[in-house]
Order: structure tokens, then sequence, then C-alpha cells
């Protein structure tokens, strides 16, 4: 039987990441344990592991989420337990108080379950007495300490490479998508090719969004991150890649529907297609090329590596009258995507 997708990632988290999460969760209990010998350092513990995030930015994220969970739960649990004494149901009123108090502050989910698990701590592993809340609240907070520190000090995570990747597929297949198109466009097309021209365009939304979101978690894992200035010019430039990028990807899509809806065996007989074909392959080379100067992919071949195909705008004979609308429809849309990719002073 599969595990369920539910309790599986898509893949595995850097090793690296396993390993600070590890260290951090040691230190924490070592340091905790020499500080307050009386007691096994759980609190401190648990604190180091949840503070260690795939980014700077989200450890300070969780460490102030779980220092108020930490500190609401045991101010809970201390006044729960000099008001009605040590039975032992005090721990599940602790609990449910926990989570009526986190719902009336909207607290988010996160924080509402570390104030119900402290209380229960607490109360079901030590005493009521202020002296022993306060000594978790420290503990807390010494591991919350271990765990920024090791996430910012042992290789801060730096999310750049993917967002290369992602950009990089994008424009490629942007690329391929055209001279595609380019293809079809003089020729005859049966059911099932139009059919596959426009599912492999379709691929192009997604692919933007991923790039999107790659682009966005590079950006937050240099945030408060020592390394950003390194990496932050890189990342500028994919974001400035994909804002030039996302545009060509509506129109490409745009116009691959247009020549699925309005086409006919008849298209590729006006005199204009074959202009427009070639428009849109130099258009499809300009993408690699704009690809190539951001280093988002590999080199291309040297004969064209650096000499930008689209030059003066496209002007055509009118069509006939049954394939004014798709021969507008793809003008108007190969005019936009050269005002993406041509820089004209």
């Amino acid at each position: 039987m599969r595990i369920p997708a539910a309790i599986r990632a898509s893949q595995r988290s850097p090793l690296l990441q396993v390993v600070k999460s590890a260290a951090a969760t040691i230190a924490a209990w070592l340091i905790a344990g020499w500080v307050f010998p009386a007691q096994l350092p759980v609190f401190a513990a648990i604190a180091a592991l949840l503070v260690v995030q795939p980014s700077v930015n989200q450890s300070l994220s969780k460490a102030l989420e779980r220092s108020i969970g930490v500190i609401a739960g045991v101010v809970i649990a201390v006044a729960l337990g000099l008001l009605l004494g040590s039975p032992s149901w005090i721990v599940l009123l602790a609990i449910v108080v926990a989570m009526l108090v986190a719902w009336i502050f909207r607290a988010s989910p996160g924080t509402g379950n570390q104030v119900a698990i402290s209380a229960m701590l607490v109360l079901a592993l030590g005493s009521s007495s202020p002296e022993y809340a306060f000594a978790r609240i420290v503990e807390t907070l010494i591991g919350v300490v271990i765990g920024i520190v090791v996430n910012a000090l042992i290789v801060p995570p730096v999310l750049v490479e993917p967002a290369r990747r992602d950009v990089g597929l994008l424009g490629r297949e942007l690329a391929a998508s055209l001279d595609r198109l380019a293809t079809a466009l003089p020729e005859p097309q049966t059911p099932a090719k139009l059919q596959e021209l426009m599912l492999e365009v379709r691929l192009l939304r997604p692919m933007k969004e991923a790039a999107d979101a790659s682009i966005a978690a590079g950006e937050e894992s240099l945030t408060l991150n020592p390394r950003r200035s390194t990496h932050r010019a890189d990342l500028r430039e994919m974001r400035a890649l994909l804002e030039r990028l996302s545009p060509i990807v509506t129109q490409t899509i745009g116009m691959t529907r247009a020549y699925f809806d309005h086409y006919d065996d008849t298209i590729g007989e006006e005199p204009a297609v074959a202009a427009i074909a070639e428009q849109l392959r130099r258009a499809g080379h300009d993408v690699r090329l704009a690809v190539q100067i951001a280093e988002a992919s590999p080199e291309p071949d040297t004969e064209t590596s650096t000499i930008p195909a689209l030059t003066a705008p496209l002007v055509i004979r009118p069509p006939s009258s049954q394939h004014w609308i798709l021969i507008g429809s793809l003008m108007e849309d190969l005019r936009r995507i050269r005002g993406e990719l041509v820089d004209e002073e």
C-alpha cells in the first residue's frame, strides 16, 4: 500500500537542515540542562527543534510564536494551579482554557497549539509554582536563542538556485511554445495536433507560478540572512526577467488559443502567415537570449547567442475576410511580445 501523499513531501528537505536541527536540539538540551539541572530540559529542546526553519526570517517568526505560546501557556497553568490546586483533571481544564484564550485573542494555529501544549506540560511534568513556571520560560528562551543562532551561523540557507532553475525552465518552455506555434501556422493540422498544441502551451501557466513561488522563497531566505548581500542582485535579476516573461506567457497562450479556435485548412495560404511564423521564431530566439543573459540557462549556440533576432515591427497586407480576426489577433499579440523583448530608445 502506498503511503498517502498527505504525510510525504514532494522532495526531501536538505540533509544540512536535518543536521542543524539536531545540533540545535542537542545544544539546547545540554545548555538548559546545565542551567537547570533539577529538570529535564524538554522545553528548550522542543523550542530549538521548532525554531530551526528553512530561512532565518522564518526562524525569527517561529521563535516569536514559540515564545509567546510558552509564556501564555505557563501563565495559564500557574494561575489554574494556584486557584484549584493539583487534581488530575486540571490538566484537561488547562488545555480547554488555553485553547479558548488563544481563540479570544485570534492567535495563529501554531501559537494556539503552543499555548495548550505548554500549559499541559507544565502541569503534567512539574508543578504550578511561580518559580517552576519562570524556569520553564527561561528554558524555552534558551532553546529559541540557540535555534536562531545555529540557523543563522551554520551555512544559512539561500534559495537562489531553485529560482534560477525555475525561471530558466519557464524561459526555455516559452521559447519552445513560440517555435511550436511558428511551425504549426503554415501547415495543415489534425484535431489531435491542435489539441496537443493547446495542452503544451497551457503548461506555461503553472510553470510561471512555480517560478514566482521560487523567487518569493528565495527573497524570504535572504531576509535577515548574513549572506544576503552576495545573492540579492541575482534574485533581483531573476525577478526582472520573470516580469518580462510573464506578459509573453499570457500572449503566447492567447495566440495559441486564437489559432485553435479559428483554425481551418486554408490559413497557411495567407501571405501574412509565413511572416508571422518567422517573427514568432525570432521572438523565441530572443526569449532564449534574455534567459541566457540572466544566466538562467546553459549557453546557447555561439552563432546566435548575442544577436537579438527581432528588429523592425512586422507590416503586412490586409488578410482575406475569412481570416482577418485570427491574423489581427496574432499581429496584436506579436506586437505586445515585441514590446517586451525589444528595448527601443
